[in-house]
């Protein structure tokens, strides 16, 4: 996926290609959270292993903390319908066109 800026294409996330399908390990909740007895605002899933990690509004910034420990790059959001994704290295948000949301709203 790539931005153009006159005649020079940058692509918009250099580990987009990496991404395989994932399963959630999760199917709608933080499961540290849940371990914890806490709860989360919204959540992200990692687009390496399937992950589900809170976001950073949420008080442990459990998805953030699963970035810094594993080096995945990549997470999109898990709420139902929202079809954006994020990526930690390239700090940058963006949409791959033909991908639903990881969860129908």
């Amino acid at each position: 996926m790539n931005v153009s800026k006159g005649a020079v294409e940058f692509p918009i996330c250099e580990h987009l290609a990496e991404v395989g399908e994932v399963r959630p390990d999760s199917p709608d909740s933080c499961p540290e959270c849940v371990a914890r007895g806490d709860a989360w605002v919204h959540l992200r899933e990692c687009q390496t292993c399937g992950h589900v990690g809170c976001c950073d509004s949420s008080p442990n910034k459990h998805a953030t903390a699963h970035h810094n420990a594993t080096g995945h790059p990549l997470v999109r959001s898990f709420e139902p319908g929202e079809r954006w994704w994020w990526c930690y290295e390239d700090e940058v948000t963006f949409e791959v066109e033909g991908v639903p949301p990881a969860r129908a709203a």
